[in-house]
């Protein structure tokens, strides 16, 4: 659909909207702002969740997301490198997407074709086309997002493969970029590798010593309140010191999710 829009289309520039996505009356004016720079690609706006009050879940995702779009990707956007235009809202350059078309619409892994995550694919096109993306917080688009555990964890399960996938895809891409962006990969891979390895740890500690791994506990306890005092200060919101709850949803059913994601890329 995608594609069939992009041919057909006139505009030096594309919107890019999810069909369960409002945005706000200057999204298009801010974003095309940003677009004036021939040398920016694609820029996206800020997220948030539209039905945020629904569920306790509905509230932590609409957290996370402004983590994800005010910590992640304003800080690679200060290098000019966005790594994911998220699909709900992102500005496309009509000339840049046709001379990446081809290699948009054959997205392949290990051989096979791989039509999950075409948001990042696209982003990491741009980029290795040598294009920027960025990053607009003012250009404000609400989406809904998912209220029950069952539709979230379907979600996160196609994010978690492209992800993967699509980390793969951008490795040769990285050392054309800040060292930032180089660190900013390894962290978000190793970060949650080291948390997989600790709770798997503390479970054998408790399983062969009948004991809590208290220090695990109380490590991971400690970096949850850093994280979250810190993102209260800065969206100036004391609701984010409850996002210390995503911690238990990260480790007891997104990270093996995201093994049983990595496990089945093909």
């Amino acid at each position: 659909a995608q594609i069939a829009a992009i041919t057909q289309s006139s505009g030096d520039l594309i919107l890019n909207v999810d069909s369960d996505t409002t945005l706000a009356p200057d999204v298009v004016s801010k974003l095309a702002l940003k677009m004036r720079d021939p040398a920016v690609g694609a820029a996206m706006g800020q997220l948030k969740a539209s039905n945020q009050k629904d569920t306790w879940l509905t509230r932590l995702i609409d957290m996370e997301y402004w983590l994800a779009c005010n910590e992640e990707r304003a800080a690679q956007a200060r290098f000019g490198a966005v790594m994911c235009c998220c699909g709900p809202c992102a500005m496309y350059r009509r000339s840049a997407m046709l001379s990446l078309l081809d290699q948009y619409e054959t997205q392949l892994y290990r051989g096979k074709p791989s039509d999950f995550g075409e948001d990042r694919h696209l982003t990491i096109l741009m980029l290795s086309a040598g294009f920027r993306t960025e990053y607009v917080p003012s250009a404000i688009a609400a989406t809904v997002v998912p209220d029950t555990i069952g539709i979230y964890l379907r979600q996160q399960l196609r994010w978690a493969r492209s992800t993967f996938r699509d980390t793969l895809l951008a490795l040769p891409v990285l050392p054309g970029l800040d060292r930032y962006l180089t660190l900013d990969a390894i962290g978000q891979n190793v970060g949650l590798l080291l948390l997989a390895l600790s709770v798997l740890t503390g479970i054998g500690e408790f399983a062969l010593t009948a004991t809590l791994p208290w220090w695990t506990i109380l490590v991971i306890g400690s970096m949850t309140l850093v994280r979250c005092s810190v993102a209260a200060y800065r969206a100036r919101e004391l609701r984010f010191l409850g996002f210390a709850l995503h911690t238990l949803v990260n480790i007891f059913l997104l990270i093996p999710l995201k093994a049983y994601a990595l496990c089945t890329l093909s």
